[in-house]
C-alpha cells in the first residue's frame, strides 16, 4: 500500500504527518478521491476553514464541495445567528440528511459547527419539498411551509431564506442557491419556475423543478410548539410572566434566538457525525482537539455568566428579561461526547511536523522559506533573493510553483520578477496542469504560507510580501432594489416644486372625472391639502435637511418662490465660479511625470491587499492626470478604508521618484500622524526621505526638516496646517496631497487654494458624496470615487439587541483579551453617565475614557490620540467617532439605543470597525423593555442584512442623498439646502451648471409636469401589489421614464414580478406617455372629454408658432386654434382608453416639430 492509500483506505485513526497547511488540502483531496463517498474535514476555527476550502477548489475541481458553518452567535446569546449563515447550516445538514453515502463529497466544516447538537436527520430530511411546473399545490399550505420552516416574509426578495406573496407570484430564495427562483402560479396549478436577479428582479431561465430545504434547524409548527412548552417547563418551572421569547414560540412567531433553546423543539438532539455515513473519511486539523478543549470551557463560561446575570438582573434598569439558559451539555458536546463519536472511526489526525511512531504516514512536506529576513534587511532586495531561491530549486530539478491571492496579483508579481532576470513565467489556469510542467510556473491559489516537497515547491504572495489580507469574492447588490427599503413613510417632509415643503401624509384613491385615481396627499400650513396625481410625482423631491425645526409652507403662499429663487441665483454664482476655476486649471502648464517601469510595479508589489477595481480605476484617473502637462486637480472620495491612502502613496512615489517633492496636508495632529506612519513604513527600502511637521515635532527637528525641504533634500514631508506656514518654503513642490479638506478653517483653505496654482492636488475625502452631486460636479471637478467593498471589511457581525448586560460585558471582555479596542457610542451627551456607571459596575475590567463634541478641540484631540496609541481599552462617546480615523485595534462596537439612529450614521459608525485581519464585531443595541417604531425596526433590519459592503454603499449613498453632501460645497451652501431641500438643491445645481455651459434648456425646464385629464381609472391596485412601499417606489420609477423601451422594459418588468398587467395599470402607463410627449412638446395640461380635448401650451406658447399653424392647416376638422392660445381636439371618444390612444397620436407630431426646432436653435 502506498502512503495515499493508507492515508485513504486504512481503517481506525492515523496520524499524517509532514502536511503543512496547503499540501494538507492536496493530500486530503486526493485521498477522498481515491476512497469515494463522503469526506469530512473538521478545521480548528473559521478563517482556517475558508482557506482550506478554497485550496481544495484548486486542487480539487471535479469534487463536489459542500461547507457546514456553525452559527456565528455567541452561546446562550439572546440573538440568532445570522439569516444567511443560518440557512446555509441548515441546508448543508439537509443535504448530507438526503445524501446517498456513495457519491462523492467533500465536506468542509469546524470545531464549533461539529460541537452543537442539531435536530435528527429525519426532521430536516423530512421537512424538504420538491415542485415541478404542472404540479397542483396548495399555496396556503406552501406559505405556512414556508414561515414554519424559517422562511422570512418580505416585501423585495434579497437573501437566502426570504419569500415575497403578490397574488399568483411567489418569490422565494432558497438556502442553498445561488439566485432566487419565481414561482407563477394559475388559480393551485405552478405554471412556471424562473431564476431572477435580485438586483433588477427580471427573470432569468426556466427550471424544470426546484427543492426547497429548511432554512433554519428550528421548525416551528404545532408539534413543536406543543413539546418546547412541555419541555420549557420541565426545564425551568414555572413560565413567568416576562419571558418574550416563551410568549412568541406559544403564538407561533420566530423570536430572535430562539435556536439556543432548539433541544426543546424535538424529542431528542443529536450530533453532526450522525448525518455522516460510518464509512466517512474525517480529517482532523492541527490543534482542532485543543480547539475542541477551549470551547468546552468557553460554552461553561457563558453559561455561568448568564446564572450569575439571572440572579443579578432583577437589580439592572439597563438590563432586559431573564435568560433561562439550557444546560451546556444540552446543546453542545462534552469532551466524552467527542471521544465517543470519533471512535471507530475512520480519522486522519494532520500535523505539519514529523512524527515518528505507529499509526503515523509521512505526506513527505515541510513548510517553505519564508523572506521575512530579507524583507527586513536595509540592503537586501527581496526579489532578488526570491529569484535567486526559485532559480536555485529549479536547478535541483523541483517543480516551482508561485502561488498569488488573484490573477492581477500574479501578473504583476511575474512582472516584477521578470525585472529581477525570472523571465516569462507561464500561468496553470488549474492543478493539473500547473503539476504537469516542468522548471518554474505560477498558479492563483490563495494560501498564506508555502510548502515542500520531494519533487514540488509551491511558494506564496506572502512568504516574499509578508502578511496579505484576504478580499473575499461576494455577490454584489445594488441600491435600486434597496432603495425600497428607504422610500417615502407617511409623516416624511417633501418638497413640491411649486408649492415647496409639505408633509406627505399617504396615497389616497380619489375619483377624478368618475374614475378612480391615485393621488398623494401632502400637508401644507394651516392644515391645507394638495393632491398631487402619481404620474406627477417626480415634482416631489424629499426634503432631507434638519426637519425637526422645518416650517411648512402655506400652499398659495410666495415665501416659497422667494426662496427658491435666491437659492437658484446663489447656485448659478456657484457654478459660475465652479466652471472660471476648472477654465483657469486648463489654461496652465505642470510638468508631465510618467509612471511607466518596473520600480512603479516593485512599489505597488508591496501593498497587502488585492486592489478593488475602484482603486485601479482611481490610480489611473491620477497617473493619466500627471501625463498631461497642466495641473491636476481631482478628489478621491470613499470611506475610511476603502484605500484612498494607497491611490496617495503610489501617487506621491510617482512624483518623488521624478525627483520633485511632496506634501500631505491632514487637519488633525493625530490624523497627520496615521500618515507618517504608513509613508514611512512603506517608503523604507527607497531614496526617499519621509519627515513630519507638527506640534508633535520638537522645535530643532522641525527647523532641520524645514531647512532640507528648501534644500530638496526631504522628497516627502507630512503635516497639519503647520505645513501651510510662510516659513515653510519647497525646492520643487511636484504634489500637495489635502486629506480632508473640509475640515480645515477658511484661513487655511485659501492658502490650500493658493497653493494649488501649478502643482498638481489630489483632495482624499471619507466624506461620501451623494450620487446626484456627483453627476452635477462633473468635468468642474476631477472626481474619482472609490465605492468598492475594502479587504474583508463588512464581515462586520452585526447584531442586533436589546440592552443585555452579559452580551456587552462579553462582547468589550472578548475584545480586550485578544488584545484589541472597542467604540461605545451613545445618541446623546446625557446618555455618557449611565453608560460610564453601567462599565464601572459591570464591566470593572475594563480601562474607558470619554469624547464628545462639546469638548475643546485640543482635549478632544488628546483624548483620540490616547486611544490610538491604547492606553484606554474603550472609548465612549456620542457620534463624534472621527470619520478620518483609522484605529485597526478597534474592532469591537457598541451601539446604545441604535433606534435612536439613523441608517447612514450606523451605517457610518459601524465602517470604524473591522479595518484588520480580525473579526469585527457590532452591536446595536436598543430599549430593554420598549417596542421599537416602525421605521426604527426597519432601519436595523436593513442594516443587519447588509453584509455586504456593495449594498451598504449603495444604501448609505442614497440615506446621504437625503441628507446633503454636508459641507462638501461650503458652509454657505447648507443654507440653501435648509430652504430647498437636498433632493431639488442638487437637480437644481446640476441645471445650474448645465445652463453655464450651454447645454442646458429653459431656465425653469425641469420643474414642471403636464397634468392629464383624460378619465379612467390610473392606479396600480393594492391587490396587485399589496405593499405600499414597493407602489410608491414603482410610481417615482414610472414617472420619469422618457422613451417608449423604457417604459415597455418597465412593463416587461411589472409582468415578471407581479403578474399580467391590470387594466389600470396599462392606462397608468398611456398616461405617462402622453405626458411625456407633452413635457417634448411645451404642453402643460390636456382636459379630454367624451366630445373632444383641450391642449393648454405652456405659458401659451409653443416653440414653433409657423410649423404649429402648418400642422394644423394639414388636418382640417382635426384641430381648432382658439384665441387664448389654446389648441381643442375635435373627436369625440366615450372610452377613456381609446381618448388616450387619439391623444398620444395627435401629441406625437406636436413633440416631433418641437424636437427639431429644439435642434435647429
Amino acid at each position: 500500500m502506498t502512503d495515499l492509500d493508507l492515508i485513504a483506505r486504512a481503517s481506525g485513526t492515523a496520524r499524517v504527518c509532514g502536511a503543512p497547511e496547503g499540501l494538507d488540502a492536496l493530500v486530503f483531496a486526493d485521498a477522498a478521491r481515491l476512497r469515494g463517498g463522503v469526506s469530512v474535514f473538521i478545521a480548528r476555527d473559521d478563517s482556517r476553514a475558508a482557506a482550506f476550502a478554497t485550496a481544495l477548489e484548486f486542487f480539487a475541481p471535479d469534487l463536489d464541495l459542500l461547507r457546514l458553518p456553525a452559527w456565528d452567535c455567541q452561546p446562550y446569546d439572546r440573538i440568532s445567528p445570522s439569516p444567511r449563515l443560518a440557512a446555509r447550516r441548515a441546508a448543508a445538514l439537509a443535504r448530507l440528511a438526503n445524501h446517498d453515502g456513495e457519491t462523492s463529497l467533500l465536506v468542509v466544516t469546524t470545531i464549533n459547527a461539529m460541537a452543537q447538537r442539531c435536530p435528527p436527520s429525519s426532521v430536516l430530511s423530512g421537512s424538504r419539498i420538491q415542485l415541478k411546473p404542472g404540479q397542483s399545490v396548495d399555496n396556503d399550505a406552501l406559505l405556512h411551509h414556508f414561515t414554519s420552516n424559517g422562511y422570512a416574509r418580505t416585501a423585495t426578495v434579497m437573501e437566502p431564506g426570504d419569500f415575497a406573496v403578490r397574488g399568483g407570484v411567489i418569490d422565494v430564495f432558497p438556502p442553498d442557491g445561488e439566485e432566487p427562483v419565481r414561482l407563477d402560479f394559475f388559480g393551485d396549478s405552478l405554471e412556471s419556475i424562473r431564476t431572477f436577479d435580485p438586483e433588477t428582479q427580471r427573470s432569468q431561465k426556466q427550471l424544470s423543478k426546484i427543492e426547497f430545504t429548511p432554512v433554519s434547524e428550528v421548525i416551528i409548527d404545532e408539534t413543536s410548539i406543543s413539546l418546547y412548552r412541555g419541555g420549557f417547563v420541565k426545564a425551568f418551572g414555572a413560565v413567568q410572566r416576562d419571558d418574550p421569547v416563551y410568549q412568541a414560540v406559544s403564538e407561533g412567531a420566530r423570536p430572535a434566538g430562539v435556536e439556543h433553546w432548539l433541544p426543546l423543539f424535538y424529542p431528542e438532539v443529536v450530533t453532526a457525525f450522525s448525518y455522516l455515513p460510518e464509512a466517512a473519511l474525517i480529517g482532523i486539523d492541527a490543534l482542532a482537539h485543543e480547539a475542541f478543549d477551549e470551547r468546552v470551557v468557553q460554552v461553561k463560561d457563558y453559561f455561568d455568566a448568564r446564572q450569575l446575570a439571572a440572579e443579578a438582573s432583577h437589580s439592572s434598569s439597563l438590563s432586559a428579561s431573564t435568560y433561562r439558559a439550557l444546560e451546556p451539555d444540552a446543546l453542545y458536546l462534552t469532551r466524552e461526547d467527542w471521544d465517543k463519536a470519533l471512535s471507530g472511526r475512520v480519522v486522519r489526525n494532520f500535523t505539519s511536523f514529523v512524527e515518528p511512531g505507529d499509526n503515523t504516514v509521512d505526506a513527505g512536506g515541510k513548510q517553505g522559506r519564508v523572506f521575512a529576513a530579507e524583507r527586513a534587511a536595509e540592503n537586501t532586495n527581496v526579489f532578488d533573493a526570491t529569484a535567486k531561491h526559485v532559480v536555485e530549486l529549479n536547478k535541483a530539478g523541483k517543480r516551482v510553483l508561485l502561488a498569488s491571492w488573484s490573477l492581477g496579483a500574479s501578473e504583476r508579481m511575474a512582472s516584477v520578477l521578470g525585472d529581477h532576470g525570472l523571465r516569462n513565467i507561464k500561468l496553470s489556469e488549474n492543478w493539473q496542469d500547473a503539476a504537469a510542467g516542468p522548471g518554474i510556473g505560477r498558479v492563483v491559489l490563495p494560501i498564506e504560507r508555502g510548502f515542500e516537497t520531494e519533487n514540488l515547491v509551491v511558494i506564496s504572495e506572502q512568504d516574499i510580501l509578508g502578511d496579505r489580507l484576504a478580499r473575499p469574492r461576494k455577490r454584489k447588490k445594488t441600491a435600486d432594489v434597496i432603495v425600497e427599503a428607504g422610500s417615502l413613510s407617511p409623516g416624511d417632509l417633501v418638497i413640491h416644486a411649486d408649492h415647496g415643503l409639505s408633509r406627505f401624509i399617504g396615497l389616497k384613491t380619489l375619483p377624478v372625472q368618475d374614475a378612480p385615481h391615485d393621488c398623494i396627499e401632502l400637508e401644507y400650513s394651516g392644515g391645507s391639502k394638495l393632491y398631487l396625481p402619481v404620474e406627477n410625482i417626480e415634482l416631489l423631491s424629499r426634503y432631507g435637511a434638519e426637519a425637526e425645526s422645518a416650517q411648512l409652507d402655506k400652499l398659495g403662499g410666495v415665501a416659497w418662490q422667494a426662496r427658491k429663487a435666491k437659492a437658484k441665483k446663489r447656485l448659478r454664482d456657484m457654478a459660475d465660479e465652479l466652471i472660471k476655476i476648472a477654465a483657469q486649471r486648463l489654461s496652465r502648464k505642470a510638468t508631465v511625470i510618467d509612471s511607466s517601469g518596473g520600480m512603479y510595479d516593485e512599489f505597488c508589489s508591496a501593498f497587502p491587499y488585492a486592489e478593488t477595481d475602484d482603486q485601479l480605476n482611481a490610480l489611473d484617473d491620477v497617473l493619466g492626470d500627471f501625463t498631461k502637462g497642466r495641473p491636476m486637480d481631482r478628489l478621491i472620495c470613499g470611506d475610511v478604508g476603502f484605500g484612498k491612502t494607497e491611490v496617495a502613496l503610489r501617487a506621491a512615489f510617482v512624483v518623488a521618484m521624478s525627483g520633485q517633492q511632496v506634501a500631505v496636508v491632514a487637519p488633525t495632529t493625530l490624523l497627520a500622524r496615521q500618515h507618517f506612519k504608513t509613508f514611512s513604513e512603506r517608503f523604507r527600502g527607497w531614496p526617499v526621505k519621509v519627515r513630519q511637521l507638527s506640534r508633535l515635532v520638537n522645535a530643532k527637528e522641525s527647523k532641520a526638516t524645514k531647512e532640507e525641504l528648501r534644500d530638496g533634500k526631504v522628497e516627502i514631508v507630512i503635516g497639519t496646517h503647520a505645513l501651510l506656514a510662510k516659513t515653510v518654503k519647497f525646492n520643487d513642490l511636484g504634489l500637495l496631497i489635502v486629506d480632508e479638506e473640509q475640515n480645515f478653517g477658511v484661513k487655511h483653505k485659501e492658502t490650500l487654494k493658493a497653493l494649488r496654482a501649478d502643482v498638481h492636488v489630489l483632495t482624499l475625502t471619507a466624506t461620501p458624496i451623494p450620487r446626484t452631486l456627483q453627476l452635477a460636479l462633473t468635468g468642474i471637478r476631477d472626481l474619482s470615487i472609490i465605492a468598492t467593498p475594502p479587504v474583508d471589511r463588512l464581515a462586520v457581525r452585526t447584531y442586533v439587541t436589546p440592552f443585555d448586560a452579559v452580551t456587552v460585558r462579553e462582547a468589550l471582555l472578548r475584545e480586550k483579551y485578544r488584545g484589541g479596542q472597542a467604540f461605545f457610542v451613545v445618541p446623546r451627551i446625557s446618555d455618557l453617565d449611565d453608560i460610564a456607571a453601567f462599565l464601572r459596575e459591570s464591566v470593572p475590567e475594563v480601562s474607558f475614557v470619554i469624547a464628545h463634541g462639546q469638548m475643546a478641540a485640543g482635549q478632544l484631540e488628546d483624548i483620540m490620540t490616547a486611544f490610538y496609541d491604547g492606553r484606554y481599552d474603550v472609548l465612549l462617546s456620542t457620534t463624534i467617532v472621527e470619520s478620518g480615523i483609522d484605529i485597526p485595534t478597534a474592532n469591537t462596537l457598541v451601539i446604545h439605543r441604535a433606534d435612536r439612529f439613523g441608517l447612514a450614521q450606523l451605517y457610518q459608525l459601524r465602517g470604524r470597525v473591522g479595518r484588520s485581519k480580525t473579526r469585527a464585531y457590532a452591536y446595536f443595541t436598543t430599549a430593554a423593555n420598549r417596542k421599537l417604531t416602525a421605521g426604527a425596526e426597519r432601519r436595523l433590519k436593513v442594516l443587519q442584512s447588509l453584509d455586504s459592503l456593495g449594498a451598504g454603499f449603495s444604501l448609505a449613498s442614497h440615506d446621504l442623498d437625503l441628507r446633503g453632501g454636508g459641507n462638501l460645497l461650503g458652509e454657505e451652501q447648507s443654507g440653501h439646502i435648509k430652504d430647498v431641500g437636498v433632493e431639488l438643491y442638487q437637480s437644481m445645481l446640476e441645471e445650474a451648471v448645465a445652463s453655464l455651459r450651454g447645454e442646458g434648456q429653459d431656465e425653469d425646464d425641469g420643474e414642471w409636469s403636464p397634468q392629464i385629464n383624460a378619465g379612467g381609472a390610473v392606479l396600480i391596485p393594492e391587490e396587485y401589489i399589496p405593499d405600499l412601499d414597493v407602489r410608491l417606489q414603482l410610481y417615482r420609477r414610472l414617472s420619469s421614464l422618457e422613451d417608449k423601451a423604457a417604459r415597455e422594459g418597465f412593463a416587461a418588468e411589472l409582468i415578471d414580478r407581479f403578474g399580467p398587467l391590470p387594466k389600470e395599470v396599462e392606462t397608468l402607463m398611456r398616461v405617462v406617455a402622453v405626458k411625456m410627449l407633452c413635457k417634448r412638446a411645451g404642453v402643460e395640461k390636456v382636459d379630454a372629454g367624451p366630445k373632444g380635448a383641450v391642449i393648454h401650451f405652456r405659458k401659451d406658447r409653443f416653440i414653433d408658432p409657423p410649423s404649429l399653424i402648418a400642422h394644423i392647416g394639414a388636418n382640417p376638422g382635426l384641430f381648432k386654434a382658439r384665441p387664448d392660445h389654446k389648441l381643442v381636439l375635435r373627436t369625440g371618444w366615450d372610452d377613456p382608453e381609446d381618448r388616450l390612444r387619439a391623444i398620444e397620436k395627435s401629441m406625437t407630431p406636436l413633440a416631433e416639430i418641437a424636437d427639431r426646432a429644439r435642434e435647429a436653435a
